[in-house]
């Protein structure tokens, strides 16, 4: 019950504590002005060696249900970055789902599945152009405009579809070098981050039963400017 309708995790570790977490090699906690919140900046060349890891051993589990992951994100330009999410299935199976600008294509196995990850630019900007004209797939450092991201991972479909498994819980994840994050979030939700929630009290329709993006959660919009002009909303 305590775990809807959604789980701030960074909130629930306490990470700013570093006692239900770790770090490894360059992370550093910084003002992000675009944002108006603290955000955490992950460098290094190598990502094994540059991370945030929660909770703080491998051995523990978050034991988190909620089915859909929110990872609130921004690659920095002309790098590349790796997050591992471990989940686990009903029948006791351990499952690693990656995502990274390093990886060329797809790649599956019975207990890992790798997704390449492509970086959006600002938009307007000289790579947002070439980007459009180019190949869909489009893999390989994040752009100089890289812009911050709402990912959202349906667990329990990428489990069923991918490896005919039924989802149970998040164990963990690792965010490897070179990032920055805002913040991660479970919930059975789906939130719709353009929308705030005084903007649907304002009665805004909402489609495919969505939600209104939590307060704590959503990316400040200026007065006058569009959401999707700013962000990216991957799902």
């Amino acid at each position: 019950v305590w775990q809807h309708p959604f789980v701030n995790v960074f909130k629930h570790v306490q990470l700013e504590e570093w006692k239900r977490s770790s770090k490894e090699g360059d992370v550093t906690a910084l003002m992000d002005r675009s944002l108006k919140c603290t955000v955490y900046k992950i460098r290094g060349a190598i990502p094994a060696g540059n991370y945030i890891q929660i909770p703080k051993t491998s051995s523990q589990s978050l034991g988190l249900t909620g089915r859909h992951l929110y990872v609130l994100f921004r690659p920095l330009p002309g790098k590349h970055f790796v997050v591992h999410v471990d989940v686990g299935a009903e029948d006791g199976q351990s499952i690693r789902i990656s995502f990274s600008n390093l990886f060329k294509e797809f790649k599956s196995t019975a207990t890992w599945l790798q997704f390449p990850f492509v970086c959006g630019a600002v938009k307007g900007s000289v790579y947002d152009s070439t980007a459009q004209g180019a190949r869909h797939g489009l893999v390989g450092p994040a752009p100089s405009g890289s812009r911050w991201t709402c990912l959202l991972l349906d667990l329990r479909y990428i489990l069923s579809v991918y490896l005919s498994r039924t989802y149970s819980h998040l164990r963990s994840v690792k965010l490897c070098s070179n990032l920055l994050v805002k913040n991660l979030v479970t919930s059975d939700l789906i939130f719709n981050p353009e929308v705030t929630y005084a903007e649907a009290r304002q009665s805004k329709i909402l489609q495919d039963g969505a939600t209104p993006m939590p307060r704590e959660l959503a990316f400040p919009v200026p007065k006058g400017e569009k959401w999707h002009d700013l962000y990216d909303f991957i799902r």
